[in-house]
């Protein structure tokens, strides 16, 4: 009888830093990738939702309390199948930030995306969400409104859903905001995007006790793309433009909606049950590293 190696696998080694030629700063390819996924230019939802679907009808409200701006979603066409597109949307201008709260969502938010893709869910069209988040709403309002138990029961009814669930982090994926639309089959990252548990600035401040250090916590956060592909946290990232996405939104989103095509085209033969065991065995291993033995 053989048995398995129960050493535990090994986690792939961050990028190091790297000197330039001539001397001068040390640069740090986890912060860069920060800062372009805020670069006050990138695209977000909603230049994303028009440009890669036709058709787009948004839904508004959660019945419970109110509408929020800060979530967009609808039904839409996809090379004209009918999808579920749901985003994160942080606005452009200083009105429309104020309006979309700066793409922080309430309860209001995630119960309105929950209300949608149960809809979604009725009627058998594939779901896919866009985020784009500093993190939830963290102010008192929200708080009384049952932030937590809304993101909490998100996480749990996605869990359930028995339609194809795609999702990509298409900016910033911050902490259990972004997560409350990304319990997904397919999750995918930009090339320039970065999903954590915290911002590098909270996560400095509570480490370092200096939020200046935003860089360092950063690298040690392993929140880039490359680095989540490798940890086996997404299933893949999707390639922008030399510059990055601000660059030339259209490629960026040819690039995405690519990405999107295939995944439907691998999840559409799976049953409803397929759907949920292979996304709850998805989320199931994240984190485990070590291998039980087993008898041959």
């Amino acid at each position: 009888m053989a048995e398995k190696s129960t050493q535990p696998k090994p986690i792939p080694a961050p990028p190091e830093a790297k000197a330039p030629a001539e001397g001068g700063a040390v640069t740090n390819p986890s912060w860069e990738r920060v800062q372009l996924a805020r670069h006050p230019k990138r695209p977000h939802a909603v230049d994303y939702i028009n440009r890669i679907f036709t058709g787009f009808s948004e839904l508004h409200g959660d019945r419970f309390y109110g509408d929020d701006a800060a979530v967009i979603g609808g039904f839409a066409l996809l090379d004209s199948k009918p999808v579920m597109v749901i985003g994160q949307e942080k606005g452009r201008d200083t009105k429309q930030k104020l309006h979309r709260n700066f793409g922080m969502p309430k309860p209001e938010g995630y119960r309105k995306a929950m209300r949608l893709m149960r809809m979604a869910n009725k009627f058998h069209r594939p779901i896919v969400t866009f985020l784009d988040t500093m993190g939830a709403y963290p102010g008192i309002d929200a708080e009384e409104r049952g932030q937590a138990e809304a993101i909490a029961n998100n996480l749990r009814e996605m869990s359930r859903l028995g339609v194809p669930v795609i999702t990509i982090v298409i900016g910033e994926g911050g902490s259990g905001g972004a997560l409350g639309l990304g319990i997904a089959n397919r999750v995918y990252m930009l090339e320039n995007a970065y999903y954590s548990v915290i911002s590098p600035e909270s996560c400095a401040a509570i480490i370092y006790r200096d939020s200046g250090r935003a860089a360092e916590a950063a690298k040690a956060l392993r929140l880039t793309a490359l680095d989540l592909e490798g940890l086996g946290l997404i299933d893949g990232l999707v390639k922008e433009p030399a510059e990055g996405a601000h660059t030339d939104p259209n490629a960026a989103a040819e690039f995405l909606k690519g990405t999107i095509q295939k995944a439907l085209a691998e999840l559409a033969p799976l049953s409803r049950e397929e759907l949920i065991d292979e996304r709850y065995n998805k989320f199931r291993r994240m984190g485990n590293y070590f291998v039980e033995t087993q008898n041959a």
